[in-house]
């Protein structure tokens, strides 16, 4: 492969990046990952499995995926399948909105704190 690819630009919409594609020539996935940070219950397996595709969210102590080219597939599998209540699934990207939004009207409570937390959950960056 031609390493001056990288670098053009292309000119018809065919080729043009759809900003679903993984980040930094990552190779294409048919699905993105996601954490339904509702059911998380901040173990950390996925974090230290994969730690370029998850962090542990600071304000209530749950998972979420900030990389979809973080780590190979085989990776994010392997933290799927860690995971002790089952919050980490492979969807399609058209859904990934869909999900935000979800997660967005939930109200959670801080993990690894005494009194209960009814803030919003801080709105989500891109992934």
């Amino acid at each position: 492969m031609d390493p001056s690819l990288a670098s053009t630009i292309a000119t018809d919409d065919s080729t043009c990046p759809t900003g679903l594609e993984p980040l930094l020539g990552g190779a294409l996935r048919e699905k993105a990952v996601w954490v339904d940070e509702s059911v998380c219950i901040g173990c950390r397996y996925c974090a230290n499995v994969c730690p370029n595709t998850f962090l542990i969210e600071p304000d209530f102590g749950r998972s979420r995926a900030v990389r979809q080219d973080g780590d190979s597939t085989q990776r994010i599998q392997q933290a799927i399948d860690t995971c002790p209540v089952d919050c980490i699934h492979w969807v399609h990207y058209e859904d990934l909105e869909e999900l935000r939004r979800y997660l967005g009207e939930q109200q959670f409570q801080a993990l690894g704190f005494a009194a209960p937390s009814r803030r919003r959950r801080p709105k989500q960056g891109s992934t």
